[in-house]
């Protein structure tokens, strides 16, 4: 850059998010942001490095692709929406990021001046329409680490850098700006040094902490890992593949779990079933789980509690209950890393740890006994049942396929039965409905030579901006498919309203208010974007469509296939 030239403060942001280090600033475009487009065009007519720009119909799309390819890369992405009304429109993806511990920088604009400034016009929506007291910052405080207003275009490249800075440090989650047009006009002089961000430091534990639990494995008989979000990365997933395998604890994954945090086909994997294996139990390592079992007050009387993350205590929670005993913090694949070299200078009981391998496997070949005789039991019933629809995606599709989920009463049974294979091969990110298909798009654009697929009820992709989604999807090559589970009809809503009223009015006269779907086509809507849909009764209709599919997702099409459920 050069340093000498007096430019304003859109080429601010844009030299911010360079320094950042993110791969793109993703748009749902609104007329606040003039001046950053000058400055990306500018970087494109001169041939300056620079994060890419991407732009879609629609704000909660524009998050959900940041969160989605934040995810599987670890890396942080910036998001411009517009004005008041953009931010809010995104707020549920927001919150989203908030939860899910993923970093974004997230700015929308505003004017200050309001029309009255002296050869200025911002236009006149800024008055009539997006005069809010307290600013933007005041409504989207609770849903994001950090907000405040950028106030004058002499130190706006600091400020998205810290605001950068603040989302990524620990715990990582979603940090606004707002940034007014006056600011982004202003002048704005380089400052004499600019800076590559750092990554936030990797905290680890130290070292008496980790003896201590080695200790504590050490003389346990029955420890017991559960995990929820280790698989958010290879080294994360690899880490505790290594420890689990060194001293053989089983590994039971969280209900809530949002990866796939452990190979289905080891032998000490243990499935979901935390209940059985808490009451055994007289040690329970917690990793990177914020609500490991369900209700709260459910966890191990007669067992003491490790937990392990980043930020145990989560800040955005109203409620709490892990039951530790010991808080081991910092790093978790860096802990876990520590935990496995302390536990090779330990030298483990050989006989221990050969007696729970032994019977933690047989443990493992009946669990997936029950798997597979569940699986067959579905395949022989008429229509499609969803035990059959998972097996039938791990029978059919690639066995590098990267699955989205966003079921609700489905997702124990995809999580049990889809054959999704290593680390970063599952994903549901749990939130606010709707946010399946962006995510799917972050993720397509993250690893764009796997195939993509989205797990969706019927009643979660009306939640979606599907038709928004698709048009992203055509214009910048992004196929994925979506398999939407159709039982025509909300059925939590059915079944909370049993479980509240079992003898009720509903129960009686089969009057469920809550429930219905009219019979949506999905299946149609894909043809409007150069893409393909299926609409499919049987499992035989299901082989061809997955086949037939995945074919046309490595021909660039965009794919839905509507699964008329039998149940």
């Amino acid at each position: 850059m050069d340093k000498s030239v007096v430019m304003d403060g859109g080429e601010a942001i844009l030299q911010a998010c360079r320094d950042l280090g993110s791969d793109y600033i993703i748009t749902s475009p609104g007329s606040d942001w003039g001046s950053v487009w000058e400055a990306l065009g500018r970087q494109k007519i001169n041939g300056v490095k620079g994060p890419g720009y991407l732009s879609c119909g629609h704000e909660t799309l524009a998050v959900n692709i940041a969160m989605g390819y934040t995810a599987m890369t670890g890396n942080m992405q910036v998001v411009l929406l517009h004005a008041g009304v953009g931010l809010l429109q995104g707020a549920v993806g927001i919150h989203g990021a908030r939860i899910n511990d993923l970093p974004m920088l997230i700015m929308s604009g505003e004017s200050s001046t309001f029309g009255d400034q002296e050869n200025f016009d911002p236009g006149a929506q800024w008055y009539n329409n997006h005069n809010a007291m307290g600013g933007m910052p005041r409504a989207i405080d609770p849903v994001v680490k950090w907000a405040h207003q950028a106030s004058s275009s002499a130190n706006i490249y600091e400020m998205v850098a810290r605001t950068g800075e603040i989302a990524m440090a620990n715990p990582p989650g979603p940090a606004y700006l707002d940034v007014p047009i006056e600011v982004m006009m202003g002048k704005w002089v380089p400052p004499a040094k600019t800076r590559q961000v750092p990554a936030p430091a990797k905290l680890r534990p130290a070292d008496a902490d980790i003896e201590k639990v080695i200790g504590m494995i050490a003389a346990a008989k029955n420890p017991v890992i559960t995990a929820a979000s280790v698989g958010r990365s290879a080294e994360g997933y690899n880490a505790l593949v290594e420890l689990a395998e060194l001293l053989a604890i089983p590994v039971v994954e969280s209900n809530n779990s949002d990866v796939n945090n452990f190979p289905k086909d080891h032998p000490l994997y243990q499935g979901f079933e935390t209940g059985s294996l808490l009451k055994q139990a007289d040690l329970v390592l917690v990793m990177r789980s914020r609500n490991p079992w369900y209700p709260p007050n459910m966890g191990p009387i007669s067992a003491r509690v490790v937990t392990m993350d980043e930020s145990p205590l989560k800040l955005h929670m109203a409620y709490q209950n892990l039951q530790t005993d010991v808080y081991l913090g910092g790093d978790v694949p860096t802990s876990l890393k520590l935990l496995s070299a302390a536990a090779r200078a330990a030298k483990p009981d050989a006989t221990k740890v050969a007696e729970r391998r032994a019977r933690w496997s047989a443990a493992h070949d009946k669990l997936m006994q029950r798997y597979r005789a569940a699986e067959a039991d579905a395949r022989a019933k008429p229509g499609i049942r969803p035990v059959a629809l998972c097996a039938t995606l791990a029978e059919v599709l690639p066995a590098d396929t990267i699955y989205l989920d966003e079921t609700t009463v489905h997702g124990g049974i995809n999580k049990r039965h889809v054959g999704h294979k290593g680390p970063q091969s599952y994903i549901a990110l749990r939130s606010g409905l709707g946010q399946g298909l962006g995510l799917a798009l972050g993720v397509k654009l993250a690893r764009p030579k796997q195939p993509v697929v989205t797990l969706i009820g019927d009643g979660a992709y009306l939640y979606n901006p599907a038709v928004q989604g698709l048009g992203f999807a055509r214009d910048e090559n992004l196929p994925t498919m979506a398999v939407v589970y159709n039982n025509k009809g909300y059925r939590a809503m059915r079944e909370n309203q049993l479980s509240y009223y079992p003898d009720g009015a509903g129960a009686k006269h089969k009057l469920f208010l809550g429930e219905p779907i009219n019979g949506f086509a999905f299946e149609d809507l894909p043809n409007l974007f150069g893409g393909v849909g299926f609409r499919v009764e049987t499992l035989d209709q299901l082989k061809a469509a997955l086949k037939e599919g995945n074919a046309a997702m490595s021909e660039g099409k965009s794919v839905v296939i509507n699964v008329m459920l039998s149940e």
